[in-house]
């Protein structure tokens, strides 16, 4: 896994670079495949998956891919608002936040999205697959069931 801080201060983390071959008449023909995730560490977040023939074209692709795909996280300070499991597939991914001065207790996959999103102090487990992939769907299936003490507040019609 690599961050690169580019140009308008987003940050963009290479998760996973896959090769793939087909094979044919004259041997083997190598793909690849990268899996990006991008944030601006204040609260958006997104991911692309890219394929292509070359390694930098994949993770250019991913990264576009990213870039479009960006939402917005509803954070409390440097945690998030409440504990939630996202879930795609075979991967569950429970959040748990944290007080202040904890860190990102984290796997690889899920630790990317959430430094991408801007979240530096939580407690996070995963069960199930391990996919790279599934487990970050899982992680943004999470992110997209917070919800804010005010926003709970407007959709039930109460005050607090």
């Amino acid at each position: 896994m690599s961050i690169v801080e580019t140009r308008n201060e987003t940050a963009e983390t290479v998760v996973q670079i896959r090769r793939c071959a087909c094979v044919v008449k004259g041997g083997r023909r190598f793909s690849f495949a990268a899996l990006v995730v991008t944030g601006d560490r204040n609260g958006r977040v997104g991911y692309g998956y890219g394929k292509a023939v070359e390694v930098p074209l994949a993770v250019e692709k991913a990264t576009k891919a990213s870039n479009r795909s960006q939402r917005k996280v509803p954070l409390v300070e440097t945690t998030v608002p409440h504990q939630v499991v996202g879930r795609f597939r075979a991967s569950r991914v429970l959040l748990l936040p944290a007080r202040p001065g904890t860190g990102v207790i984290a796997g690889a996959c899920v630790r990317a999205v959430l430094e991408a999103a801007g979240v530096t102090d939580i407690l996070t487990k995963s069960f199930g697959s391990t996919n790279p992939l599934n487990l970050v769907k899982a992680t943004f299936d999470a992110l997209g069931q917070l919800r804010t003490k005010e926003e709970v507040a407007r959709l039930r019609g109460v005050s607090l």
